[in-house]
């Protein structure tokens, strides 16, 4: 979902190991990187160790012969955040970002959770076209109204054009991060969609726990060489994206 990536280093830290893992995802992706070299007010930051560090993992700034922009921040004091903006503007104009902002909405959930107050809230990148308050949607296996879309500066806003976060409500269920929402003509549509992908999403659950399962012999044998004991459980998350990251990592 991503058209530019902003790799946040820490002037003090230097290269991390979730940096290499951030620039590792910007080159799977084949993203251009902008560096931000943050805490640039800190007395012992030192911007030109990052830029030498990262030389280590193929990224060259511009100041070292490379064509990777980077800015000296400082998120603290509000040091160049401008320049890192005209920079993000700049980087989207070469690359000659553009898409129709007149067309039923298209974008990603980024991340989903159930609310108490609010109900099922999906975060959303709108990619194409304008989202607004009374479209019917369809997210994964869920669909619903708007009826409230809430924006990264927790205004309440009418419409979301392209490239804008936004907080969805009026779902009937959760999506999952990662699902595909789009904007449909009329609600017996969206039951058609859901009801297919629902059915969908059911049938490869049950192969998964299935296939984990194995069969009665295989576990069987289990039992007499590791004598393994199974135990169910039950994982409750505040969103969907740390659920999948338990999950994950549990079946692993």
């Amino acid at each position: 979902v991503t058209d530019i990536v902003i790799l946040v280093v820490a002037a003090d830290d230097g290269v991390m190991p979730q940096t290499v893992e951030a620039i590792n995802h910007a080159k799977a992706a084949k993203v251009p990187m902008i560096i931000a070299i943050n805490k640039i007010d800190k007395p012992d930051a030192k911007p030109e160790r990052v830029r030498t560090e990262l030389l280590q993992h193929e990224v060259q700034v511009e100041s070292m012969g490379g064509e990777v922009v980077d800015v000296e921040v400082s998120a603290k004091n509000k040091t160049n955040l401008d320049k890192l903006l005209e920079m993000i503007a700049l980087q989207a104009d070469i690359l000659d970002l553009k898409t129709n902002s007149d067309r039923p909405a298209e974008g990603t959930v980024i991340e989903a959770k159930l609310d108490r107050g609010r109900g099922p809230v999906a975060t959303v990148l709108v990619q194409r076209g304008t989202l607004r308050i009374g479209d019917i949607v369809v997210a994964g296996a869920e669909w619903g109204r708007v009826r409230a879309l809430v924006s990264d500066t927790v205004e309440p806003i009418e419409t979301a054009g392209p490239s804008m976060p936004v907080e969805v409500l009026g779902f009937s269920g959760t999506p999952d991060a990662g699902d595909r929402l789009a904007v449909v003509e009329n609600e017996a549509r969206a039951r058609e969609v859901t009801a297919y992908r629902g059915r969908q999403k059911r049938e490869k659950t049950a192969t998964r726990a299935s296939g984990m399962r194995g069969s009665l012999e295989q576990m069987m044998s289990q039992l007499k060489t590791a004598g393994r004991k199974e135990f169910p459980l039950v994982i409750k998350a505040d969103v969907q994206g740390s659920l999948e990251a338990i999950l994950g990592s549990l079946e692993k």
